[in-house]
């Protein structure tokens, strides 16, 4: 902001901090007649006009990348506050962070520019959503095929925690404990902390840091109970469950179907092939035949694939 600074002085204006509504004509570019001679909007004024026509004086959201703030979006703001005498010209603002790959500037000229539908060919959709949600909006965003990769494996954390809470509602329930008492009232933290996070300027980061927190709870009293240790307690179980629909409903992962793995279903070709070769294992265990069954085991685990025999049936998950 210091005059001089960052560019020469324009004799032209009043004040160093004025800034241009109308340019004047250059060689070659369109304009128009004015008061002030042949010329064009300025840049802010444009947003500006287009936005207050369209939308009004006062606008409950406007966004970009923070290296708008400064000076389009500020300029906005003195311009149409000047114009209608209305404020705030904007309720909230929501600029994100710059996108990186692998640590370096995304662009077109260093050949490592990315889209969503390049990423889809490699990527599944949870994936890509729940690695941008990982990170804050606002702070830089780093692509990198590590990361991606990373991703995936938390999102498959999240759906072993998810299948665990969809076993323990098969078990018989008894009444509350000490420990299950509780554990009613962290579930409750855990929830209250969440949305409290979603409420602090959708810091998606931290509230997804609790939906693992949650997952970690119903692991370990999956465990318990499937070692025999605990009976389940019924509503400390629905409890849960309302929590865990209600977090990752708002973050948008886990929707497809979680079963279609246990179950052979599938969504691509890889699923398909994964749940033929399950199929062929478990023949070969009726069959007796323990040494096929083994060798299927350890050939998908060399993939990264890991099988679990449970009493509802074989789930896998990726290592």
């Amino acid at each position: 902001m210091m005059a001089g600074a960052r560019v020469e002085v324009d004799e032209r204006k009043e004040n160093p901090m004025d800034f241009a509504l109308w340019k004047s004509a250059k060689p070659g570019e369109p304009s128009w007649d004015s008061p002030w001679g042949k010329g064009r909007p300025g840049w802010h004024i444009e947003c500006s006009t287009m936005s207050t026509k369209y939308l009004g004086p006062t606008l409950d959201f406007h966004g970009g990348g923070s290296d708008l703030i400064f000076p389009h979006h500020e300029n906005e703001i003195a311009q149409s506050e000047g114009a209608t005498g209305v404020h705030p010209f904007v309720r909230y603002w929501v600029h994100n962070g710059f996108i990186t790959i692998n640590e370096e500037k995304m662009s077109k000229s260093l050949g490592n520019f990315k889209t969503v539908y390049d990423l889809l060919k490699e990527y599944e959709p949870e994936t890509i959503r729940y690695f941008i949600l990982n990170t804050h909006y606002r702070s830089p965003l780093d692509f990198s095929k590590e990361r991606l990769e990373e991703a995936g494996r938390s999102l498959e954390r999240l759906r072993t925690a998810q299948n665990n809470l969809r076993e323990i509602q098969q078990v018989i329930t008894v009444g509350p404990d000490a420990d299950s008492l509780a554990l009613r009232d962290k579930v409750a933290e855990m929830r209250k902390g969440f949305f409290d996070a979603m409420s602090d300027d959708f810091n998606t980061s931290l509230a997804i840091s609790f939906i693992f927190a949650l997952a970690k709870e119903i692991n370990v009293y999956h465990n318990a109970i499937m070692g025999g240790t605990k009976k389940p307690d019924g509503k400390l179980v629905e409890q849960m469950e309302k929590a865990w629909k209600e977090m990752i409903g708002v973050i948008g992962i886990l929707e497809n179907e979680p079963q279609a793995n246990a179950q052979g279903g599938a969504v691509s070709n890889e699923e398909a092939e994964i749940a033929a070769r399950i199929e062929e294992r478990q023949a070969a265990r009726k069959a007796r035949d323990f040494a096929r069954a083994d060798a299927i085991r350890d050939e998908l685990a060399a993939r990264g694939i890991i099988l679990e025999d449970t009493p509802q049936g074989v789930r896998w998950k990726r290592k």
